[in-house]
């Protein structure tokens, strides 16, 4: 029997703000998260292979951000997903709404829907090895 399709975790969580750089800021002086440009890389281990490290992208976005479009709303969240090519091909099937195709990078396959109430969604089967190489700053515990 094939692999069941899944959403393993949070990938990602992105929200649209008035001042995204001083929001950043905020988070950083008052939570002590670790920040970026992009916002926040969480670092976390995976259960079944705690030897692994995986990551979750917290960011603030402009009020402006197209990003999002379709969905009016000011959020989105992103799932981190196993075989997206065969979870899209079983959406797609099931009439699930795919806004685009799978798009590849350095770090990962990625790959957008809606949800029954019009909210963009992003999937995203990761490459964490990425992260773990980069030198650059992660919110850990």
């Amino acid at each position: 029997m094939a692999e069941k399709k899944k959403v393993t975790g949070i990938g990602g969580i992105f929200f649209k703000c008035k001042d995204p750089d001083a929001v950043r800021s905020w988070y950083a002086e008052h939570l002590g998260l670790v920040t970026d440009p992009y916002g926040s890389l969480f670092e976390f281990r995976n259960t079944d292979r705690p030897e692994e490290r995986n990551y979750l992208q917290w960011s603030t976005m402009s009020e402006k951000s197209t990003y999002f479009e379709p969905s009016e709303k000011g959020f989105m969240i992103n799932y981190r997903v196993e075989n997206i090519e065969a979870l899209v091909e079983e959406l797609k099937a099931n009439g699930v709404t795919v806004l685009d195709e799978i798009t590849a990078y350095e770090y990962g396959k990625f790959v957008h829907l809606l949800d029954p109430e019009g909210n963009k969604i992003e999937l995203w089967e990761p490459v964490d090895e990425v992260f773990t190489k980069s030198s650059g700053g992660k919110t850990t515990h």
